[in-house]
């Protein structure tokens, strides 16, 4: 049987390589995301793409070397005209603000290449009920399934 595929956004592979923090909320995701790592990751095939590994680079040297670490074995997945202009159409139908042009990338490369799963931390403006339905509604439009959109702690099995 197939794996499921699935898109591994930035904020997973910065929980993962993130030293403890006072926040117990950030605590929480960090947790919850090693022991996703640990005990679910070989259900599926995992995939990054050239605007994770862009966005895992910047910052602190070390940490961002800690975060490439994380996925330097991954098979990575570029932006093609589909998703750039998938990604266009997100930020038009104000799907999204302007500001976040990197999370729609990162949705419409999941989108473009029929990941089954984008798994990410950002509520805001990935992981969020009103822009999932947005995005449904016009990946479907332009000929696309999108993939569905999960937390780690949402993509557990029983």
């Amino acid at each position: 049987m197939e794996r499921p595929k699935l898109y591994l956004e930035t904020s997973v592979s910065s929980y993962l390589a993130a030293r403890p923090n006072r926040d117990l909320l950030a605590t929480a995701h960090q947790q919850v995301t090693r022991e996703w790592w640990e005990r679910s990751r070989s259900r599926f095939d995992l995939f990054v793409s050239g605007e994770v590994l862009n966005e895992i680079r910047r910052g602190d040297p070390s940490a961002a070397q800690l975060r490439l670490a994380y996925v330097q074995d991954l098979p990575v997945l570029e932006a093609d005209d589909q998703a750039r202009r998938l990604a266009s159409e997100i930020l038009k139908t104000s799907a999204l603000p302007p500001k976040a042009a990197a999370d729609a990338a990162h949705i419409a490369i999941a989108t473009v290449n029929g990941m089954d799963f984008l798994l990410t931390w950002n509520c805001t403006h990935i992981a969020n009920g009103f822009v999932q339905r947005a995005i449904s509604r016009l990946s479907r439009e332009m000929g696309f399934e999108p993939p569905t959109i999960v937390t780690p702690e949402e993509l557990t099995e029983p």
